[in-house]
């Protein structure tokens, strides 16, 4: 992985995204600190570094296309296919809607996505895993031969670990630790 686009990312996550306070998370469990990745990926400079850094990750992964769970998928999905595009490799990308959409095509997976292919499911943050898991679920039901997934931040709480033992690969370019210390030292 690029170490200085990995050191600048972590920079941005820390001045951008981190916030020490008590939160809920979206998997319901309580924390004392809360990034919300949103507020990098759409940054030019972040999207960018999130792109190329994930895309390390997904071309190192073997998969042809990658996707998760929407809304936090959508924006990683962008920034990694158009890293694609500069590397002059074919990467399709796609997401997953909460539910069916009820009027045009009534799809839950919306995007480039192919039955059959090499897939990995991601998302921005993971901390227990439950929207990579629900994407997970909704795309091998589809077809798609899921062997990987992967996050910007792994927030290291069991996400991992679930996702593992669904047989997939899991990667990730930072951990919440990495980026607790970072704003600690910058304090």
């Amino acid at each position: 992985m690029n170490a200085e686009f990995r050191t600048e990312l972590i920079d941005i996550l820390v001045r951008e995204c981190y916030f020490e306070r008590e939160v809920t998370l979206s998997s319901g469990k309580k924390s004392d600190y809360y990034l919300d990745c949103r507020r990098a990926i759409f940054l030019p400079r972040a999207a960018f570094l999130i792109g190329e850094l994930m895309f390390e990750l997904a071309t190192a992964s073997g998969v042809d296309q990658i996707g998760g769970m929407a809304v936090a998928a959508i924006p990683v999905t962008d920034a990694i296919i158009s890293a694609a595009y500069r590397h002059g490799v074919d990467l399709r990308g796609f997401f997953v809607r909460k539910e069916t959409k009820a009027h045009g095509m009534q799809q839950r997976i919306e995007g480039a996505f192919r039955p059959g292919l090499k897939t990995a499911v991601l998302d921005d943050a993971i901390t227990t895993g439950g929207s990579t898991l629900d994407a997970l679920a909704c795309v091998r039901q589809a077809g798609a031969n899921v062997i990987a997934a992967l996050t910007v931040v792994d927030r290291d709480e069991g996400g991992g670990d679930a996702l593992r033992r669904e047989g997939l690969k899991f990667n990730w370019i930072v951990t919440g630790d990495e980026i607790r210390a970072a704003a600690r030292a910058r304090a």
